[in-house]
């Protein structure tokens, strides 16, 4: 259960990193107001998942989701370009994630 809300904490990262785009220097409340709460809602789920998970594995993958996420939603829906190298590199990362759960003594 634990591994599914760091899952989670992860996906509120990526809802993070990409309102701070939104809010312009926080400057615009709205967008500023949901990139806060998806803050506090990612850091507090990852710390409930740290209560039983091993920090290494649990904050890389915590990161790990939140990178390949966060870079996805910039090919997906921002534009940005898609190259074979973020490609390869976005998948080495998921590779580390797997394998950082796989070594899991969880």
């Amino acid at each position: 259960m634990n591994w599914l809300i760091l899952i989670v904490a992860g996906l509120f990262e990526i809802g993070w990193a990409v309102g701070l785009k939104y809010t312009d220097g926080f400057t615009r409340p709205v967008p500023t107001i949901a990139t806060v709460l998806s803050m506090i809602v990612s850091l507090g789920l990852l710390g409930f998942a740290l209560k039983s998970l091993p920090v290494g594995t649990a904050y890389a993958m915590w990161v790990g989701v939140g990178s390949i996420g966060t870079a996805l939603v910039g090919v997906l829906l921002l534009g940005e370009p898609a190259t074979l190298g973020r490609m390869a590199s976005l998948a080495l990362i998921a590779a580390g994630i797997v394998g950082l759960k796989l070594a899991s003594p969880h």
